[in-house]
């Protein structure tokens, strides 16, 4: 019996002899190029081309780059996109409009561009930026590219000319707005798209993302039902309610009839599908708010879980709720990676999920049985009015967690005893402790003024992702170590009890993080055993921290960047950005120990995800780079090999 039929709060724990009785042999991808935002359906950021290796990867050089900042009206410094490589082509979002680009790929020129101005739809949208790309699809003669606009329409264009497909649709166009599940029609309700849709046995699913729930308007957001399409003709097949109604399984959950107005808990992320099963994994998000949940108590399925549906139909397959009436905004953020391995000498058809709290959870895709036994353990109890958490929260026996979690005075800096002692004390009235210790008052009865999460509501995890390798089952994790502080209080603004408190930092000791190095990782975790294999900093110690005043004359190792990597595993090297927020350099890494095996400065931080293709016999890799603080507006960059007479 799956999980979706057994009680929510109840975790089944598995024997790994019984798993992955009928599942094949782990295999390889052969296809070279790049169809999807992390390579295809499977999210593994994974290319077997091997021309750039270990003994070619020092002739690496920026080959080409592209403006992306005058798709306009603004310059755009942040894109997340990464480039698809399909027939001879690159395609990219750009621009808060977020046009759709085709690009040469020898050489960044620009082939075509759409572009559609929505006026006050974009205005107010909640996501209004260049998103982070497209989707292709192919049958037969028919091949197109599927775009979400920023004002929520969902667009069908020729692949070849970027002009709409007119049997899509309505000239190519569906409104997503319209059948939203609550409501009459707004063409300016707060719901818009973060990632691309996932197209899977001919039909489009998409996931909605919603406004930020740390200072909600109201309870009673827009919900973020998923929704499935017809890829011939934009037809609605199917919507899944992320919030189950009246009738259905797990309404329960949601006490008190929240249920009727909660919304959120859409599927802002990246995510996967597995083709062959016919069956899409979808990383729901907390429900409306993130720091406070009393006006819905219960433990709220399907929020912050993993939900396996049947592509065809939009029905449950399986789900795990990885955090009970979630108070943390722990929500979901990495797309679940598809993998094959062996675990106990068994083939497991697995799906491995990353997570804010810095967990793994891995399942066989097929069942959503726990590949390692999921033990719910007690967690800390609220004394916020009106709120009540759940006593337990379920933790994976393996892997172990790839960053810091919970937080106490042993983890506090100390480059010096000074930094240390300072450290402490700034540390002094606020709620400190293990892993799922909930939000407090910013003025509690017991005079402390809030609760310091680590992990933050950042993560951990976070859609940079990761990447993992077929044919090892190694996979790599990119995570920073950054606390929160979160602290309620009473709003006139809003008809929630409790809100987030607004700009309220984490102490630091005069801007050194109150936390000990290293700030951002690199984990490569072995999914056949379950083990951490090795783990990194992100990068050297950042100029801030190496030349602060207070560390003169102390050596420090490095640190790493309070960022998270962008990744791409390749037949033999793992590269490696050090993201938004970190230092403008990309690496090449070992893939068995983590080592830099070279590395070379960008023009500006790498921003998106690095991808990789193969074009008229020459191997790039590709990825968005941009910096605010510099003042450099988005740009896409393609490396290749320098040619050896050329050295």
């Amino acid at each position: 019996m799956p999980p979706s039929r057994r009680r929510a709060a109840v975790v089944t724990l598995l024997s790994i002899a019984t798993l992955g009785a009928q599942t094949p042999a782990p295999t390889a991808p052969t296809a070279p190029g790049w169809v999807a935002y992390h390579g295809d359906n499977r999210s593994l950021r994974y290319s077997p081309l091997d021309q750039i290796a270990h003994d070619t990867v020092s002739r690496l050089r920026i080959v080409w780059d592209r403006d992306l900042a005058a798709h306009g009206p603004k310059p755009e410094f942040k894109n997340e996109a990464a480039p698809l490589y399909v027939d001879g082509t690159l395609f990219i979002t750009a621009g808060v409009n977020r046009d759709v680009v085709a690009l040469d790929p020898a050489t960044g020129a620009e082939r075509w561009r759409w572009t559609l101005d929505e006026g006050e739809r974009t205005a107010k949208s909640p996501r209004r930026n260049s998103g982070r790309g497209v989707t292709y699809w192919r049958e037969g003669d028919t091949a197109r590219l599927f775009v979400v606009t920023p004002g929520f329409r969902l667009v069908a264009l020729d692949a070849r000319t970027g002009r709409p497909a007119a049997s899509f649709g309505s000239d190519g166009i569906v409104d997503l707005k319209r059948n939203l599940g609550r409501g009459d029609f707004d063409p300016l309700a707060p719901i818009g798209s973060s990632s691309p849709v996932v197209v899977s046995n001919g039909v489009i699913v998409v996931g909605p993302a919603l406004e930020l729930g740390f200072r909600p308007k109201t309870m009673a957001n827009v919900p973020g039902y998923v929704r499935g399409f017809d890829a011939r003709t934009g037809r609605e097949l199917w919507r899944f309610n992320t919030i189950p109604q009246a009738g259905e399984r797990f309404v329960e959950t949601w006490e008190r009839d929240s249920w009727k107005y909660t919304g959120n808990a859409g599927v802002w992320a990246p995510f996967s599908a597995d083709d062959a099963l016919g069956y899409v994994y979808l990383p729901v998000e907390a429900p409306t708010g993130d720091l406070y949940g009393g006006h819905r108590p219960g433990h709220n399925v399907y929020s912050s879980s993993l939900v396996c549906l049947d592509v065809r139909t939009g029905k449950v397959v399986w789900h795990f709720q990885q955090i009970h009436h979630d108070i943390w905004d722990y929500d979901n953020t990495t797309a679940p990676m598809l993998i094959d391995v062996r675990v106990g000498g068994r083939a497991v058809q697995a799906v491995a999920l990353m997570t804010k709290q810095a967990f793994t959870y891995v399942f066989d895709r097929v069942t959503g049985e726990p590949v390692w036994p999921i033990v719910e353990r007690p967690v800390p109890s609220t004394d916020v009015p009106g709120e009540r958490t759940s006593p337990t929260q379920p933790f994976p026996s393996k892997p172990p967690a790839f960053d810091r979690q919970g937080l106490t005075l042993d983890d506090v800096v100390d480059f010096t005893p000074e930094i240390r002692r300072r450290a402490v004390a700034a540390l002094q009235g606020y709620r400190l402790g293990a892993m799922f210790q909930p939000p407090s008052l910013a003025e509690a009865p017991d005079g402390t003024k809030g609760t310091i999460l680590l992990p933050g509501v950042q993560g951990g995890a976070q859609w940079e992702h990761g990447a993992a390798d077929p044919e090892t089952g190694m996979m790599y994790v990119s995570s920073a170590t950054q606390p929160s502080l979160v602290a309620l209080e009473k709003s006139p603004d809003t008809d929630m009890d409790w809100v987030a408190v607004q700009q309220r930092g984490v102490p630091t000791v005069d801007g050194l993080p109150i936390v000990k190095p290293p700030y951002g990782r690199i984990t490569a975790i072995d999914l056949t055993r379950g083990e951490i294999t090795w783990q990194v900093p992100n990068g050297d110690t950042p100029p801030a921290i190496r030349g602060h005043p207070l560390l003169k004359g102390v050596t420090v190792a490095p640190t790493g960047s309070r960022s998270r990597a962008g990744l791409l595993a390749t037949k033999t090297l793992l590269f490696a950005g050090e993201g938004w927020g970190g230092q403008p350099f990309f690496r090449a890494l070992d893939k068995a120990s983590g080592a830099t095996v070279w590395q070379t400065p960008l023009p500006a931080v790498q921003t998106g995800p690095p991808m990789t293709y193969v074009h008229g016999g020459r191997q790039y890799i590709a990825f968005t780079i941009g910096d605010q603080e510099r003042g450099i507006p988005a740009r896409l960059v393609a490396l290749a090999l320098e040619p050896a007479a050329a050295r």
